[in-house]
């Protein structure tokens, strides 16, 4: 099962709990990760995944310019639905607290859904995110007084997404829908 993990991330932030996302994934027996910067990822790698999740920092609750860029190059893909089907899932970071986290998961899901992919979040049973969450995806707050480090329930989050965006593509895998 294969499951790509995409990122803008501008000061660490991102791709740390983009990193947590993936150790998340790997929980899952048969989950190959790859884990890539919007930088580095390809778009034609993604009809040979199983699964997609892609995060960004929030920028006045939107997404990225770095991650939008990218998405905008998924045209092709909707034009042969070459992404229907695909389980999906999102993850942004943002300086304060009001900062548009969920504002930007949703823009970051509507892609997905123009795409066909199965969204998938966050359930309210995992105490981290009863607390901290959110059921779009993973949104965390970074002060800038925390010097760029998650906290651990910051990173619970991410490896709970991980798993379970991992254990709902295995039960999906191998089957037609």
């Amino acid at each position: 099962m294969k499951i790509c993990i995409v990122y803008d991330s501008e000061g660490g932030h991102t791709e740390e709990l983009a990193q947590a996302i993936a150790e998340g994934a790997r929980m899952v027996q048969g989950g190959e990760v790859f884990l890539r910067s919007v930088h580095e990822a390809n778009v034609r790698e993604l009809p040979e995944m199983d699964a997609i999740i892609w995060g960004c920092p929030g920028h006045f609750g939107t997404i990225s310019s770095g991650l939008k860029a990218w998405i905008d190059k998924l045209g092709y893909l909707w034009a042969e639905g070459k992404l229907i089907n695909k389980v999906g899932a999102v993850f942004c970071t943002t300086a304060t607290t009001h900062g548009g986290l969920e504002a930007t998961m949703l823009n970051l899901i509507t892609p997905m859904l123009h795409q066909g992919m199965i969204i998938t979040g966050l359930t309210g049973n995992i105490p981290e995110n009863a607390l901290y969450g959110s059921y779009y995806g993973v949104g965390i707050t970074c002060p800038v007084e925390s010097n760029g480090l998650l906290s651990e329930n910051d990173k619970q989050l991410g490896m709970a997404l991980g798993k379970r965006v991992a254990g709902v593509t295995a039960k999906f895998k191998g089957q037609q829908l």
